[in-house]
């Protein structure tokens, strides 16, 4: 009896672990191989992407889906042919579907397809301080960790586009830009309505073009020669202007470049270039006569070319460079006062950054220094500056 016991309680057993096993084996995972894992389409797409005023690029994708969940490793390679066949695999890791890349590294990755003759890479990031003292520290910061980990990763002593500025908030209505505006600024923006200066705007479509063009060079060589400043040739913001208006025909998406003159009776008075995009918009150059200056011609530039940021949809508007404080001694404080009495927040980008890629890397910044101090000092005090 007892044997039949033990017998029966042994089928039992086998039972048991045999629909335990089968019940393991209809839960246990099948690998399947994704299909639904795509790189979503960047914001960038189909548009320019300038590196040199990029920090970093972000890409994301799907999940891809293996049958169960799983943990996931995402890499990035960059290329120049839509098959891939020149690929470069970049070595930014990420354990999300978020990835992002730094400047750095999309430098070294582009090093295989650009010119063989090529100097540095050079980055102008977007990284802003309220105040010089942090960005020094910040760039200071940089310096150390470029040299601990071997980064490669060089401070220029000139720095391509001006680091310190202000930016005038352009999403509060219009009454309170203006009241945000030292109130001389707004007195003179309205003397110059009252006396009757006039603002033409014009485009390198225009039909006046060149004719305008000619006065904005005119303007730009007295103001040249009266404020001690290099000027490029004339071909130089022919070209800029232009070639916004054909590519904005052609219906790309880049900036639209617009020259501003301002004309009282048969007077040329002023006049600025500026740039709009749907995220901000920067004055770019200025210049004036010496005629009829009591009319604050330039006053009135600046706020019909804020107003026209505004409609076009940029947040705010760039003043564009300036000393980076308020020191009367600075020989150009006298900008200084004009830019940041319009009431907008300053701001110290941390300036020109280079990744050498060549042997004569030092010998051209060398060069480059010799350049600005030239035209910086020695032609400044040959002025009179």
């Amino acid at each position: 009896m007892k044997k039949y016991i033990k017998s029966t309680l042994l089928m039992l057993l086998s039972i048991c672990l045999f629909t335990a096993c089968s019940d393991d084996n209809d839960s246990n995972p099948t690998l399947v191989a994704p299909t639904t894992f795509v790189l979503n389409t960047p914001a960038i797409a189909n548009s320019v992407v300038d590196l040199a005023h990029s920090s970093a690029i972000v890409l994301t994708c799907t999940q891809p889906d293996y049958g169960f969940p799983a943990s996931t490793t995402y890499s990035v390679a960059v290329a120049t042919k839509a098959d891939m066949s020149d690929a470069v695999k970049l070595s930014t890791n990420s354990s999300t579907a978020r990835i992002e890349l730094d400047a750095k590294e999309i430098a070294a990755a582009l090093k295989p397809y650009l010119p063989k003759n090529t100097i540095c890479i050079r980055f102008d990031p977007a990284v802003s301080f309220g105040t010089p003292e942090e960005r020094d520290a910040f760039n200071y910061g940089l310096k150390v960790v470029s040299f601990a980990d071997r980064l490669h990763l060089r401070k220029n002593s000139v720095d391509i586009q001006p680091p310190d500025s202000t930016l005038v908030d352009l999403t509060p209505d219009t009454e309170e830009i203006l009241e945000r505006m030292k109130s001389k600024w707004r007195y003179n923006i309205r003397l110059s309505e009252r006396k009757g200066v006039q603002i033409e705007k014009v485009t390198g479509a225009d039909p006046l073009f060149s004719e305008k063009l000619d006065v904005f060079y005119d303007l730009y060589k007295i103001t040249s020669e009266r404020d001690g400043i290099a000027i490029h040739a004339k071909s130089y913001y022919e070209d800029l202007l232009k070639k916004s208006s054909d590519e904005l025909a052609q219906k790309k998406d880049v900036p639209a470049v617009t020259l501003y003159l301002a004309k009282h009776e048969d007077d040329y008075l002023g006049a600025i270039i500026t740039l709009f995009s749907r995220t901000e918009s920067v004055y770019l150059y200025g210049c004036s006569s010496n005629v009829k200056r009591n009319l604050m011609p330039n006053f009135l530039l600046q706020w019909t070319a804020m107003q026209d940021a505004k409609k076009y949809g940029s947040l705010y508007y760039d003043m564009y460079g300036m000393p980076p404080t308020d020191d009367e001694n600075h020989p150009m404080h006298g900008l200084y006062l004009f830019k940041t009495g319009f009431g907008g927040k300053n701001i110290h980008r941390i300036g020109t950054f280079d990744v050498p890629v060549h042997i004569l890397y030092r010998a051209c910044i060398a060069a480059e220094s010799m350049r600005a101090f030239w035209h910086k000092k020695i032609m400044k005090k040959i002025r009179g500056r």
